[in-house]
């Protein structure tokens, strides 16, 4: 018989009613979770990725910081299975919450020093 492998956990975030535009703009006036934010908005379309494949060229502790913060202010989604963390931007629930926020992530230009040489796929 197969093995059953558990659901992947779901990490908390806030509601959709609990999410504060005080606590998201402090979230998005960082370069480098904004420069995630719109890696996820432009490059992922909204799918389902990896931590790591977000390429910016920073230390993973540094971005597991950016992460959770993002995460904490509602702006992304993020689910552990085993070692593998990965994440979405919840566009829905901000668009919900504060209609036409994430068009400005979009319209920014992520500067090139953020990223790395080779960007993964």
């Amino acid at each position: 018989m197969p093995e059953r492998t558990a659901a992947p956990e779901r990490l908390p975030q806030p509601s959709v009613a609990e999410m504060d535009l005080p606590t998201v703009m402090d979230a998005l006036s960082d370069p480098i979770r904004l420069a995630i934010m719109h890696r996820y908005l432009v490059d992922a379309a909204g799918g389902v990725r990896s931590c790591g494949w977000v390429g910016i060229d920073r230390p993973k502790s540094t971005l597991t910081h950016h992460f959770r913060v993002l995460r904490e202010a509602g702006l992304l989604e993020q689910h552990q299975e085993g070692l593998t963390r990965s994440s979405r931007a919840r566009v829905e629930d901000v668009e919900q919450r504060f209609p036409g926020l994430l068009d400005l992530v979009l319209d920014w230009h992520v500067p090139a020093e953020l990223l790395r040489a080779e960007v993964p796929a």
